[in-house]
Order: C-alpha cells, then structure tokens, then sequence
C-alpha cells in the first residue's frame, strides 16, 4: 500500500481549488498537491507495480497488481500533463476521450487506467 503524505483534508481543499473556478489560475503549489493527492489515490485504490503513472513535473506513483519491474523503464507507463491528470481523475474526461484526442502517452500492453477512473468527482 503506498504511504500516504497528504492528508484527505489538505488533499481534498487542493483539489477543490484546482479544478474549480480558479482552475488552472490556482497557484502552482495548489496544483502540485491536487496532483500529487490524486496520484497518491489512484496507489491507494490500486496497489502494485505493474503500471507507473507520471504527471511530470509533478510526480509519479506505480500501481495496478501485477508484474514487477525491477531496473530500467517500466514496460507499462502512463504519461499525460497534470491538466489531462486532473480532469480524468476527477471524471470530467473521459480515458477514452483522452487517448482519442491524444492527451495521454500509454506504452505498454497493461499501460490502462480505464476501469480505475474517476477516483473522485471535479468541483466543477
């Protein structure tokens, strides 16, 4: 299980900040703890190593049981912006739309969020 080092109320006023009417107005460090917040969720929800999901700059956390990966490049990465991060984890998009308007960068044949998404509802 990953270790959780935001907490749900600090995480939660985040998130709220940065997906609401502020949006991407919010501060940087805002935005930076929503992500991380959500990442930190998605761990929670679905532990493993087998998928590693990077919102660069802000982070990155393996999840999805499975396969390990011990050295190098994981086989199976997710990689997308942490505007795209934001609005798949909190189900204002869609996985499907994301990949179809190719704001997410996936590898990997396990390399899927779908099925994990929403992880909790936009305030907008």
């Amino acid at each position: 299980m990953a270790k959780r080092r935001i907490s749900d109320a600090e995480g939660r006023a985040a998130l709220a900040e940065a997906t609401g009417p502020a949006g991407t107005d919010a501060p940087r460090t805002v935005r930076a703890m929503a992500v991380r917040f959500l990442l930190e969720e998605l761990a929670e929800r679905a532990p493993g190593n087998s998928v590693e999901v990077r919102v660069p700059p802000f982070g990155a956390v393996q999840c999805v049981p499975g396969p390990r990966h011990t050295r190098g490049t994981p086989a199976n990465v997710i990689e997308t912006d942490p505007d795209t991060w934001l609005a798949l984890a909190t189900g204002s998009l869609s996985w499907d739309e994301a990949v179809a308007a190719a704001r997410i960068n996936a590898s990997g044949s396990r390399a899927t969020l779908d099925g994990l998404l929403p992880l909790m509802r936009s305030a907008r």
